[in-house]
């Protein structure tokens, strides 16, 4: 049976920023990732948005790692040749019912660290975006968009660079601890069996699953898993009509139907949500309706038959519909009784934005095992 200092679980975006962080550290790391390719999953599903830390409980580890994330992440991707653009964004009260949420949602910001916010009155909105309805907004300069999969590639080639390998096709199956390690099972097209000092359950939506198949997991030490489904539109057949992101006021898990562009220069709209029980990544047409009364409140000019169906993520939420938003959970063998395993759970937006912070975050964990 092969040894090996540091086995990380899923090459998604979370899972690739630790091996990276693993690796420059001076550990010998492992990736194995069930799928045949980097951010199949929630990595490669979500609106790519760089997110400036405004939305979270104060204290929280999604406010600190977002905020401490976001600053490194701009950095990162200047240094590494990332495709990223700081465009901006304005979350936009539709009537005055919605200005308290607005200030609370600035008094949030602040109580976060994220100190540029401005406040727009309807005519600095319509300035900015003359296609906008509203009474008034927040502009957050910090908030930009990002090619997701360019930072995941950035990740994989420093963490090969210094030492990194990495497995696809390679499913973990099941695992068991022992006194100097845990050895993890791997099927796949070649099994095998690997003992690692330390593993990191980096696997999202999956994340659960493994864990509870690792013998010596206190089963009582897992959290409810549950499936948020996000379904995104695109913009098809007429120029996007704002060049920042819009967003409304945020609604029960999650943050509105909002309006990003990519990379590329198309508008998309989403997610919604719709909570689900099974993972299925298809978009229902029929959801459009909504998405047309949603958007229409503050772009009344949205023809229709503009939109089409584009793309759906799924977050891994902790807690089912109607509850609290839960924080990100990363624990560690205090929690389940795992010594050498750290199990990150939750793990949804703003994921992406805090992914340098959170493979820090766990680097620290492993040099303080």
């Amino acid at each position: 049976m092969d040894t090996v200092e540091s086995l990380v679980i899923g090459a998604g975006v979370v899972g690739l920023a630790v091996a990276r962080s693993l690796a420059l550290r001076g550990r010998e790391v492992v990736v194995v990732e069930a799928t045949d390719l980097i951010g199949s999953g929630t990595s490669s599903r979500n609106s790519e948005v760089i997110h400036a830390g405004i939305y979270y409980p104060a204290g929280s580890m999604k406010a600190r790692l977002c905020v401490t994330g976001r600053q490194a992440l701009y950095a990162y991707c200047e240094s590494r040749g990332v495709a990223h653009k700081r465009c901006g964004k304005l979350i936009v009260a539709t009537d005055d019912s919605q200005i308290p949420e607005l200030e609370a949602l600035k008094q949030k910001a602040a109580a976060n660290g994220v100190d540029d916010l401005r406040w727009l009155s309807r005519e600095e909105a319509l300035a900015l975006e003359p296609q906008l309805h509203c009474v008034g907004a927040l502009l957050s300069p910090s908030t930009g968009i990002i090619d997701s999969h360019g930072l995941m590639l950035a990740y994989q080639g420093e963490a090969e660079d210094h030492g990194a390998m990495l497995a696809f096709g390679a499913p973990v199956s099941g695992g068991s601890v022992e006194n100097d390690g845990i050895v993890v099972e791997i099927g796949g097209a070649e099994p095998t069996r690997l003992k690692a000092r330390y593993v990191i359950n980096a696997a999202g939506l999956a994340a659960q699953e493994i864990a509870g198949k690792i013998a010596g997991v206190r089963p009582e030490s897992l959290p409810g898993c549950y499936y948020a489904k996000g379904n995104y539109f695109v913009l098809s057949g007429m120029k996007p009509p704002f060049s920042r992101l819009i967003y409304p006021v945020p609604e029960p898990g999650g943050l509105g139907t909002h309006v990003t562009i990519d990379m590329g220069g198309q508008m998309r709209f989403g997610p919604d949500v719709e909570w689900i029980d099974r993972i299925d990544y298809s978009v229902d047409p029929q959801r459009g309706e909504k998405f047309y009364a949603a958007v229409r409140r503050y772009w009344p000019g949205l023809p229709d038959g503009a939109i089409q169906p584009g793309y759906a993520g799924v977050r891994p939420k902790l807690s089912a519909a109607g509850s609290k938003a839960d924080d990100f959970l990363v624990q560690g063998p205090e929690a389940h009784g795992a010594p050498g395993l750290i199990n990150l759970f939750g793990i949804e937006s703003p994921g992406l934005t805090a992914s340098l912070a959170i493979g820090e975050y766990v680097a620290d964990m492993v040099d303080a095992a």
